[in-house]
């Protein structure tokens, strides 16, 4: 199997390449660039070919020969897809849906989205929510998650089989760092500051899911029979990894020793869920996550002592998607719509 995965610079993208690697799928990465600054630690092992090209300027020509896409690239979270929601609805929701179309054209068949659970938005209480809840999208990134969705799923067919991959919010290491998702941000906080202050009185809910889970689920989905995926939409994780976001805070802070905690007040972000899942194990029967948070939370302490991370590492713009966009755009490499201005 010949495999193009966009974003292949992310967060995910430098796993998930290495990973099919070693699964034995032909995969080619494509990525714009954005990133790619961004080195945290040195990997092994092989790594694929990277085409470089935005996501926009895409051919069909670009996808003769491919079996299958993986399509992770898109303007990455909620405070960046914030900046400017036009433009993140035309890059995630129309980018994504014409770069499906072209797909189809090319007579690729399999076409794995990486969605999220952020289209759950705000869960009741005592919810807990599965594929068939209503999704409640409460950010420009999610909205485009909802609508990407909706709008591949009436092109499957025996033609297109495409699957949504509605990831809980990630965690671990990587070479292209991200330190501006809960567990990971906590983390380097933790090494580098000895305290983890929170923003929030900590009792919203999330489900966390590490890198390399994410990774397994795409492998998975990629090489699944079409019936078992075609349309489908499941969520990626495991029921007993949803977390208040002071028990994260906890569980960080029990592995880093003498680390301080200090709570705050209840915040204005209202996003909290929690969320089963169940259905992956039924449509993708040898999924498993490897990982947990203290798990997660070793690995990174552990790399943290390694390369000996310093507090301006952690704070360096690659590893925070919205810093470095806004360095780009300051230093004049990107233009409003977020194209380089230098060939």
């Amino acid at each position: 199997m010949r495999v193009l995965f966009t974003g292949a610079d992310g967060y995910i993208g430098a796993l998930l390449g290495p990973y099919l690697l070693n699964k034995g799928i032909d995969a080619v990465g494509l990525d714009t660039g954005f990133y790619r600054q961004g080195w945290l630690y040195p990997m092994s092992g092989p790594r694929p070919a990277v085409i470089t090209r935005d996501l926009r300027d895409i051919t069909a020509e670009d996808l003769q020969g491919f079996d299958a896409i993986a399509h992770l690239a898109e303007l990455s979270n909620d405070p960046l897809g914030q900046q400017d929601p036009g433009l993140t609805h035309e890059i995630n929701h129309g980018g994504s849906v014409r770069l499906a179309e072209l797909a189809r054209k090319a007579g690729i068949k399999r076409f794995v989205y990486m969605s999220s659970c952020s289209v759950y938005g705000v869960g009741k209480a005592d919810e807990i929510l599965d594929e068939t809840s209503e999704v409640n999208p409460q950010t420009a990134y999610a909205e485009c998650k909802v609508k990407v969705e909706n709008d591949l799923t009436k092109m499957a067919g025996d033609d297109f089989e495409p699957c949504f991959l509605r990831n809980a919010t990630a965690y671990g290491a990587s070479p292209r760092q991200r330190f501006d998702i809960v567990l990971n941000d906590l983390c380097g906080l933790a090494w580098t500051t000895g305290k983890i202050k929170l923003l929030s009185d900590g009792s919203p809910w999330r489900p966390l899911v590490h890198a390399l889970d994410m990774c397994q689920a795409v492998h998975l989905s990629l090489t699944a029979p079409a019936d078992a995926i075609r349309g489908q939409k499941y969520n990626v994780g495991s029921s007993d990894q949803n977390y208040r976001v002071i028990e994260i805070a906890r569980i960080v802070a029990n592995e880093f020793p003498g680390c301080e905690l200090e709570v705050g007040e209840p915040s204005a972000d209202n996003r909290s869920y929690r969320v089963n899942f169940d259905k992956i194990g039924k449509v993708l029967p040898d999924f498993k996550c490897q990982w947990t948070a203290e798990k997660g939370a070793a690995q990174l302490h552990n790399i943290f002592r390694q390369i000996d991370m310093k507090e301006e590492d952690f704070r360096a713009p690659p590893y925070t998607r919205l810093k470095m966009l806004m360095k780009h755009r300051a230093a004049g490499l990107l233009d409003p719509k977020l194209y380089w201005t230098l060939s």
